[in-house]
């Protein structure tokens, strides 16, 4: 028994400092907390801006349009997050949820009740059509390795991604 106490203490804090060192994106802001409000515009395949400065601990309201003609995804989260999404954002794909320029929000709806994935209900993300407007408000705390890219398949390859420095 005691041999399982230090097994199971052992793989809790390892898993604890990965999952720690690697999830420091911050949080969910409330609007009431939002010290600045940045504009940003999505055209196929860039932001614009394409960088962002921020203080830790501040929170920021994105105002985000979609002004290409392909359906964008902004999303706040560290490298091997973004990597961790794609196959998310794949079987969207595949499934008919995403296309080119619109998303099937009825198939996400129900694809959703069987794999939560499919209804793209991240707090750290808004998902797009062209023409369309959305917001985030995220608090920048205890966040690190941020930036902010599409995962739509294809163009976290093609460079969509901004960069976040937290000073």
């Amino acid at each position: 028994m005691k041999f399982i106490n230090i097994l199971f203490l052992v793989i809790f804090c390892t898993t604890s400092v990965f999952a720690d060192k690697n999830m420091k994106i911050g949080s969910m802001g409330k609007e009431n907390e939002v010290s600045r409000v940045i504009k940003v515009i999505m055209y196929d395949n860039y932001y614009e801006p394409s960088s962002f400065k921020i203080n830790a601990g501040e929170t920021i309201k994105f105002e985000i349009e979609n002004v290409g003609n392909l359906v964008h995804e902004f999303n706040i989260a560290n490298k091997m997050m973004h990597i961790k999404h794609q196959p998310e954002m794949e079987k969207m794909v595949e499934n008919e949820i995403l296309l080119a320029s619109s998303i099937d929000k009825e198939k996400m709806k129900k694809m959703s009740k069987i794999d939560k994935a499919m209804g793209h209900s991240h707090s750290n993300s808004v998902l797009l059509e062209p023409k369309q407007k959305g917001k985030i408000i995220w608090k920048f705390e205890n966040a690190v390795n941020i930036e902010i890219a599409c995962n739509v398949p294809g163009h976290y390859q093609a460079g969509m991604i901004a960069k976040v420095d937290i000073n």
